[in-house]
């Protein structure tokens, strides 16, 4: 057991650093404040190879592995939790088509995704569910060499300027569809872009499609294995969420130590008071039982290993880390906490964020708990 981390590791966790610090940390606040997509930070990811960190080169990406991963986007995210997810949210067509796809298409599909010339998202939650396949109402029919999807997506991300898009639908048989669209097929419309407490600027969107085109080979897998892929797939965005989590509770801890340092009471630094190093104590070691949590899931994925269960435990707990956290880093800051000219009051909202999506926090507890009683 080593938790030394790699020369290679180390290197791309100080790329990954001076990038968030210099150019990602400066926009983070109008990020937030605007709700609109950085898309030129979302093509500096995939310029510096970022996009494509878990996957072999000879599709698009470095090989550097899940771990490798998990590191850049720590990083990150304690710059902005918005920047970070979009990196994220390509990982799940990514895995999808890498776990499941044919050669032919990981070389057209996966390859532009991992080299970063393309931004993919997912399609799974609908107006009526989040987590339940049995009630997904889109429909795949056959079409001549091809299908016709119908329906409507809920909470897609990027979906205003996705280049493609992990989508599953009903088919005619039993079970879900996966398919790669292209978000400027015909009938792929966005109705609208959400407005959400916390991950402002991740182009969270309604969308609509009516009639939509795709030619058979863009089916991923085979017919009915749907919902086996995204299981596989968003165990990737699971663990990336954790880590946002993880992230964005070490900026709110970095933030209140040095607000610690400077802020006085009583003629000394409140930093000398027993009761906000109690809290600062408890912070640091909730975050580092979070990442390392999160880290060993990442491990694992590097070995080969479904991550299905630690995923989600990592998730249950990171996001609750990241809620803990900033709620006592709020007490700390006491009322500048809550100014919106600092960015205490963003990491609030978004640590909630973790809680929410990608799964909330019940539905992972039923799945860590399934397992468990299983064995």
């Amino acid at each position: 057991m080593d938790f030394n981390l790699s020369e290679q590791e180390m290197m791309l966790q100080n790329l990954a650093k001076d990038f968030a610090e210099n150019e990602v940390k400066p926009k983070a606040a109008e990020i937030d404040r605007t709700g609109e997509f950085p898309l030129a930070l979302a093509k500096e990811i995939g310029k510096r190879g970022f996009q494509g960190l878990p996957y072999p080169e000879k599709h698009g990406g470095s090989g550097a592995g899940y771990a490798s991963f998990i590191l850049v986007l720590e990083q990150l995210c304690k710059a902005s939790m918005t920047v970070g997810a979009i990196m994220a949210v390509n990982t799940v067509p990514e895995e999808g088509i890498y776990r499941f796809g044919n050669e032919e298409q990981k070389q057209r599909l996966l390859t532009p995704l991992a080299s970063g010339r393309w931004l993919g998202g997912i399609g799974f939650t609908e107006p009526d569910t989040g987590s339940d396949p049995a009630l997904i109402s889109t429909t795949a029919k056959r079409s001549g060499k091809g299908f016709i999807i119908n329906g409507q997506k809920m909470f897609m991300s990027l979906a205003p300027v996705l280049d493609v898009v992990l989508l599953f639908a009903k088919g005619e048989a039993e079970g879900l569809n996966a398919f790669i669209v292209e978000g400027k097929s015909p009938g792929f419309a966005v109705q609208e872009t959400l407005e959400t407490m916390g991950l402002r600027g991740l182009g969270t969107s309604i969308v609509n499609l009516d009639d939509v085109y795709v030619p058979e080979e863009n089916l991923i897998g085979k017919e009915g294995q749907g919902f086996a892929i995204l299981l596989e797939a968003i165990s990737i965005e699971r663990m990336s969420v954790a880590m946002q989590g993880v992230a964005v509770a070490q900026a709110a801890l970095e933030l209140s130590i040095d607000y610690a340092k400077q802020r006085k009471a009583q003629g000394k630094p409140i930093a000398r008071m027993q009761s906000i190093q109690q809290q600062l104590a408890e912070m640091a070691a909730r975050i580092e039982a979070a990442r390392w949590l999160v880290y060993r899931t990442a491990f694992l994925r590097d070995q080969g290993q479904s991550i299905q269960y630690e995923s989600s435990m990592a998730k249950v707990f990171a996001s609750e880390v990241a809620v803990d956290v900033t709620r006592m880093a709020m007490q700390v800051h006491g009322s500048f906490g809550t100014m919106k000219s600092l960015p205490m009051e963003r990491l609030y909202r978004d640590a909630k964020m973790t809680e929410i999506y990608v799964g909330i926090s019940e539905v992972h507890r039923s799945i860590v708990a399934s397992r468990l009683i299983q064995g």
